[in-house]
């Protein structure tokens, strides 16, 4: 049986990725900081059959602590503080986390590895944050990073490290250049899934406004499940690599919307939606659209969910869940269901006329 570690584990890449794993007959541990984050009694509910460890990504003693109790084959590094709007109010923090505990992991699994004598296979998760004011497009591998956000430019620091690792210790460290991807599970600060919770209280009669940015920013948007495949062939691989992950075909906000509100029978969603120019970025990111040729040609991967599927996904989840809370108001803000979705009802959509 072989033995994974994921960090972020109550994020909607762990715990896809942890489903993934546990179906492949992994022996699955996880990272939490702590007993207080929220997210912990969901996963222990939902995936029992994850074996949660204590560590901080700060904390190279306690991450030396979580290799020796889980003894991994493979690690997948998704912790990190991942809101970009967040990065700007808090750079020093998002800094520390994001960037310098991918450096702290790196050197867990080489002292593990060192000491154990067994190879440890590492995965980073890097993000398309880091090509910013891109200098090309698409994007792939070895396009010019140039971030616009404390959240990129700690994400390009924990990129070079993993290369630096992989070519100074040989390690089998592998990043994954993952394009903004999305699920039901999605954190509800992230603009899609503020958009798609919005769209299901609106429909249910439980909110009459939603306000957003820039409705013009547009995105290479992809299914979290798909992309968490990705993440495990990287590191089946003989040698280590780089990798985009992307759909290769972008969307905006505006169009993230119509298809949103079409799930529940709304055409114009103007009179629903306003603006803030508190909610846009002080510097945007270009044009992110991501090459996955690499991908499809070394790991044989590619994406399946495409973007109206993903959206309809989303809000029909939303609509379970908030259906759900409104009558079990003890549940009220908890994460969306994991099970399947299912297109939006005729009730919900009537209701938002």
């Amino acid at each position: 049986m072989r033995k994974a570690l994921i960090t972020g584990i109550t994020g909607q890449d762990g715990s896809y990725l942890a489903e993934l794993l546990l179906a492949e007959g992994y022996e699955v541990f996880g990272l939490l900081r702590g007993q207080s984050n929220p997210k912990a009694a969901w996963l222990e509910q939902v995936l029992p059959e994850v074996r949660l460890l204590t560590g901080d990504l700060l904390d190279l003693p306690s991450l030396m602590r979580a290799f020796a109790r889980a003894d991994p084959d493979e690690v997948y590094n998704l912790g990190a503080i991942s809101f970009v709007a967040h990065s700007w109010e808090n750079a020093r923090m998002v800094a520390d986390v994001t960037g310098g505990g991918v450096l702290n992991m790196l050197e867990a699994a080489r002292l593990h590895q060192e000491r154990s004598g067994r190879q440890v296979r590492f995965y980073q998760a890097s993000s398309s944050e880091m090509f910013g004011k891109a200098q090309a497009v698409p994007q792939n591998e070895t396009t010019l990073l140039w971030p616009r956000s404390p959240y990129g430019v700690a994400k390009v620091f924990g990129h070079h490290m993993t290369v630096t690792y992989r070519e100074t210790y040989g390690m089998h460290a592998s990043s994954g250049i993952l394009f903004n991807h999305e699920s039901p599970r999605r954190g509800r600060e992230f603009v899609t899934r503020k958009i798609t919770r919005a769209v299901a209280r609106i429909a249910l009669g439980l909110q009459h406004e939603l306000v957003l940015g820039n409705l013009d920013a547009m995105r290479d948007w992809g299914f979290a499940g798909d992309y968490v495949a990705a993440m495990h062939l990287m590191l089946r691989q003989d040698l280590p690599d780089d990798y985009v992950i992307a759909t290769g075909v972008t969307h905006s906000v505006r169009e993230f919307l119509d298809v949103a509100f079409a799930q529940i029978g709304v055409g114009d969603w103007s009179r629903y939606v306003r603006t803030s120019a508190h909610l846009v970025r002080p510097a945007e990111v270009d044009l992110l659209v991501g090459d996955w040729s690499k991908a499809a040609s070394v790991l044989g991967w590619r994406p399946k969910v495409e973007f109206e599927e993903l959206v309809a996904m989303m809000v029909a989840a939303d609509l379970d869940a908030e259906a759900h809370a409104e009558s079990t108001p003890l549940l009220a803000g908890r994460p969306a269901p994991m099970g399947p979705w299912r297109p939006a009802t005729a009730t919900g959509a009537a209701a938002a006329r």
